[in-house]
């Protein structure tokens, strides 16, 4: 039986699995290397080896509602899209709301993680720290909860630009950048069109001479100001889901590519990439399309090489006296305190069943949480992956044998290479939506859509149509929340807040134009149906199965 549990890192994912730990009774401690929480989120004007980096004007590009807890709304005054201060003070009122401070030893940073000699019994590790005076301790836990993030690595591939070792400038990795201040007058080149890459160029253009954006496949780019000037995440519900499993998904990538290319033609703005548009997560960057339509920001293919301060592309053109290059180039991923033969390797990444648990232990006690990519923030996922480990640490969820979770982790690792590009420094990426739902379900939270369509319309409207946020997984259940329906009903209230800034006159719409667009609604629901039945007869039956109220 678990008891003690050792939570490393105090992140966003070590402070709500402090949390889950506590909701069930366990006796977590976390041990965190730093002197303060927020981990990725705590700014600091030097990075510090083997620790997450960012820069100044970092500002996140998920909306508050679908970044924050399930059980603690991020208040209704703060910016829908925040700046990294803003998300460090959140963590701050969350860990005081919920007494979390007192479990955690900052300044104290884990050694060596190593089964007991009884472990094939007990299931126990042993925990080496270092302290802040120089001293190790040695600690003995029941369990092990891994939350140390996936930016702490930074990769940085010279030996695949030749003549990197002739270059006469300034190159580093974006893990280093902190602001534009060493860029003025400069000509840079930015290696990497990721959302830091995209986030440099597009900050650096603002001092430099000129910026070049080398990308080697390119990106599709997607705003956070969307139609009618709402946060794009807000489109992210049920419906919309429900849709992307039921259609083709050809069909799908035309509709989203033919979307944003409407705003701006990636293939004119050398954006366009060799992929479609669900095969990865697109890039969120407001204002690069700008900066290259005004020439602050010219895209580049993949470089060939470098001569001295000469940059040469391989489409044969080059730049000449430049003088810094930054990699934004991505991160390799490691648990250097974990003994080696704890984890198991499938395909480019490391296999977790449910992408939390190690499938080839003898006991269930070593779960990592937050080493997860999506659609979605990190926060609630992080959360909803801390309460099915605290579960299952408790006794309430059992685990299926070693041999059924491997070949659970080999499906899931084809489904991920079929389904998204991936590759060594991007070997995982779910869903946010299903990934969400399929750990509910596990965990008994899952919102049943039949039983709130006949019990509770209001909130079956909200649920269905509306964005999919955390709140929803506070509905039912174990760790049930009595304000979870509230804050649903008032998710726009707090999006709308902090706008508020200037009264206006605003005309409401009339009863002809919201028939017309319920009209539309329907025709279009309609005929969606009615193509799912004809070509997919079995699929309405068995999606219906689904939303049978759970029995915990």
């Amino acid at each position: 039986m678990v008891r003690t549990v050792a939570v490393i890192g105090a992140g966003p994912s070590g402070l709500t699995s402090l949390k889950a730990c506590l909701d069930e009774g366990l006796e977590p401690t976390c041990f965190e290397s730093s002197d303060d929480m927020g981990g990725l989120w705590k700014f600091k004007d030097v990075s510090e080896p083997n620790r997450a980096s960012i820069y100044r004007s970092l500002t996140i590009n998920i909306w508050k509602e679908m970044m924050c807890y399930s059980d603690f709304p991020i208040p209704a005054d703060y910016p829908n899209y925040m700046h990294h201060s803003k998300i460090l003070k959140y963590f701050r009122m969350y860990a005081d709301h919920f007494k979390l401070l007192q479990h955690i030893r900052f300044q104290t940073s884990v050694k060596k993680i190593t089964q007991r000699p009884d472990f094939s019994r007990t299931g126990q590790w042993e925990v080496v720290v270092g302290t802040k005076d120089g001293n190790e301790e040695s600690h003995i836990f029941d369990a092990i909860i891994c939350c140390s993030g996936h930016f702490n690595y930074p990769n940085l591939p010279l030996k695949d630009f030749p003549g990197i070792e002739s270059f006469e400038g300034n190159y580093f990795h974006s893990w280093d950048y902190k602001g534009p201040e060493d860029m003025y007058g400069k000509r840079v080149v930015v290696i990497g069109i990721g959302n830091s890459g995209g986030d440099i160029a597009v900050e650096t253009s603002r001092v430099a001479e000129e910026v070049f954006l080398s990308t080697r496949s390119g990106a599709w780019v997607i705003r956070q100001v969307s139609d009618n000037g709402l946060p794009v995440d807000m489109f992210n519900t049920r419906f919309v889901h429900v849709m992307l499993k039921l259609l083709p998904m050809s069909l799908l990538n035309w509709l989203g590519e033919k979307k944003l290319n409407s705003m701006y033609d990636h293939a004119m703005y050398g954006l366009k990439p060799k992929h479609r548009l669900l095969s990865q997560i697109p890039v969120i960057n407001d204002d690069l399309p700008f900066k290259i339509l005004s020439g602050g920001v010219i895209v580049k293919p993949n470089i060939k090489s470098i001569h001295g301060s000469t940059v040469v592309f391989e489409d044969g053109s080059s730049v000449e006296n430049v003088d810094t290059i930054v990699f934004a180039t991505g991160y390799n991923y490691d648990f250097p305190y974990l003994p080696k033969n704890a984890l198991y390797k499938s395909g480019h990444r490391v296999g977790l069943y449910k992408h939390v648990f190690a499938p080839n232990l003898d006991h269930p006690t070593l779960a990592i949480v937050g080493f997860i990519h999506s659609d979605g923030a990190i926060m609630p996922q992080a959360e909803m992956q801390a309460r099915y480990v605290a579960r299952v640490f408790k006794g309430h969820k059992k685990l299926p044998s070693n041999q059924a979770m491997i070949k659970a982790v080999e499906k899931d690792t084809r489904n991920i290479e079929k389904n998204y590009i991936t590759s060594k420094l991007t070997p995982i990426q779910v869903d946010f939506v299903e990934y969400m739902d399929n750990l509910a379900k596990d965990i008994g939270v899952r919102p049943s859509l039949l039983w709130l369509f006949f019990t509770d319309f209001p909130l079956f409207k909200r649920v269905f149509w509306g964005p999919v946020t955390a709140y929803q997984y506070r509905l039912f259940g174990p760790g049930k929340w009595d304000g979870a329906r509230q804050a649903i009903f008032t998710q726009f209230d707090r999006m709308y807040q902090p706008m508020k800034t200037r009264k206006v006159e605003v005309n409401k719409g009339s009863a002809k134009q919201l028939l017309f667009k319920l009209s539309l609604v329907t025709v279009a629901g309609g005929t969606a149906l009615y193509y799912i039945q004809a070509h997919h007869p079995n699929t309405i039956p068995a999606l219906l199965s689904k939303f049978r109220p759970q029995v915990v």
